[in-house]
């Protein structure tokens, strides 16, 4: 079937312009003005927006925890991912103790079957050994091309010093990508067991365990160690205004060194959690909320080109798993849900506020991460021969955020009560028209797991 979108504003990440799209087969294969087509379905976008499909580069469907899964697995998720715009989702593959990365990545491929979106994976080696460079390469070969490492966590699936240069070492070795969540894990440890034994258990004191220095120090530490071992760096979901200053060092002596923040750390401030468990359980997630000139900095910092990408860490918990921590902050589960918001809350709070423009907003929520994990000029791009995953953009609606109306399977929304003005009118994914006056079709074709290439 063909589509022809007439009479929209296109908004590319360098251009805009008004132009016709003719889609057929999934891709894009005109773009002009007065294109006709006596075979194709027509779709209006007068007065609207015309975007990239979004491409959440951080998520974390069906993530096995303490507190069971969290609650959105890859269909629910990636059902809410497409109501807010987002067609391509990058989640993680995380292997148990001993588990290798091939047999880790299989195993999440079968969970991310029924995902509606198009999908790939970020894997995480967990610890160093002598066979990880080959199952480096096997990951590679089948179209992973970044692997994620955390510094915190250590007790699980966190690396100490000497294993993360190694690892390093190994990722540098095949030119991949490692993305980094960095927090100073044994400061955290200590600081969270202190203010526990002082009787200190509301979820205030979850922020109050990770002050902005075991962030900031620890992105310092890994781009030391990048480089020293030339390894290309992600960070993801940066928090605090401190960790800004020593990636645009990084970036400034021409260093591989990339960045993402997530709505919630531009929006949100540690004010949220401060008050009764009930109110207070959902903003539970790390990094944690900070000050509202972190906000502004991260905004700053996205104008600046220093951070290059959003995505959401979505990973909501029910308030039934939050109350697994309600008399010590330790137990509350890390994470909240954010996929099906991301594109809205940067519009009405960036684009509609100035902070960043038409083209920015567009880089930032596809075309970067695109080109950032090697699926460019693919995804994130409105071009002929890229494939037709296209957000139709009612920039007049206005609706307030609420748990009671939002897609995702949770009864909890950190953004509850704020207004966004503007959403997807009309999505199309791979050609295929997927959601129409803000309503997904009954029939939407599961998604393709996207094997990416290394070009960065």
């Amino acid at each position: 079937m063909k589509l022809l979108i007439k009479n929209g504003t296109i908004v590319n990440s360098e251009k805009i312009f008004k132009g016709d799209i003719l889609i057929s087969e999934g891709k894009i294969i005109k773009i002009s003005e007065n294109v006709t087509d006596a075979d194709a379905e027509i779709i209006d976008a007068e007065s609207n927006y015309i975007f990239p499909g979004g491409i959440d580069p951080h998520v974390h469907m069906h993530l096995p925890t303490f507190a069971g899964y969290s609650s959105d697995n890859f269909f629910t998720g990636s059902k809410a991912a497409l109501y807010g715009g987002t067609t391509t989702l990058i989640d993680f593959v995380t292997p148990k103790k001993g588990q290798s990365l091939p047999d880790a990545l299989a195993e999440r491929k079968k969970e991310a079957e029924k995902c509606l979106t198009d999908y790939s994976f970020h894997v995480s080696p967990i610890s160093w050994h002598k066979n990880l460079q080959k199952e480096i390469q096997e990951c590679i070969r089948q179209g992973i091309t970044s692997f994620k490492v955390y510094t915190a966590y250590k007790k699980s699936i966190g690396l100490e010093d000497d294993e993360l240069f190694k690892v390093m070492l190994e990722v540098a070795e095949v030119g991949a990508l490692l993305t980094v969540h960095a927090e100073l894990g044994d400061d955290i440890e200590n600081l969270r067991n202190q203010l526990f034994e002082e009787g200190k258990t509301s979820p205030e004191y979850h922020a109050l365990s990770r002050p902005d220095y075991t962030e900031a120090e620890a992105v310092k530490k890994v781009i030391q160690f990048a480089e020293k071992t030339g390894c290309k760096v992600y960070f993801v979901h940066i928090s605090a205004g401190k960790s800004i200053q020593y990636i645009k060092n990084a970036q400034k002596r021409a260093l591989p060194v990339y960045a993402e923040t997530c709505p919630q750390y531009l929006l949100l401030d540690d004010e949220k959690l401060k008050g009764s468990f009930e109110d207070t359980a959902k903003y539970v997630f790390s990094p944690p909320l900070r000050k509202k000139e972190d906000n502004e900095q991260l905004w700053k910092a996205l104008s600046d080109n220093v951070l290059l990408s959003t995505g959401t860490d979505h990973c909501p918990f029910t308030y039934e798993q939050k109350l697994l921590g309600k008399d010590d902050f330790r137990k509350i589960p890390n994470g909240a849900g954010g996929v099906e918001h991301r594109l809205s809350m940067l519009y009405t709070y960036g684009v509609l506020t100035g902070k960043i423009s038409l083209n920015e907003f567009v880089k930032i929520s596809s075309t970067n991460s695109s080109k950032i994990f090697g699926l460019y000029p693919k995804k994130g791009e409105i071009a002929v021969g890229s494939d037709a995953d296209l957000i139709i953009w009612d920039d007049k609606v206005e609706e307030i955020v609420s748990a009671e109306t939002h897609h995702q399977n949770c009864d909890l929304n950190i953004f509850e009560g704020i207004t966004i003005k503007g959403k997807p009118k009309y999505i199309i994914k791979n050609g295929e028209l997927v959601l129409k006056n803000e309503q997904l079709m009954n029939t939407v074709s599961k998604g393709n797991f996207l094997k990416r290439k290394l070009d960065l």
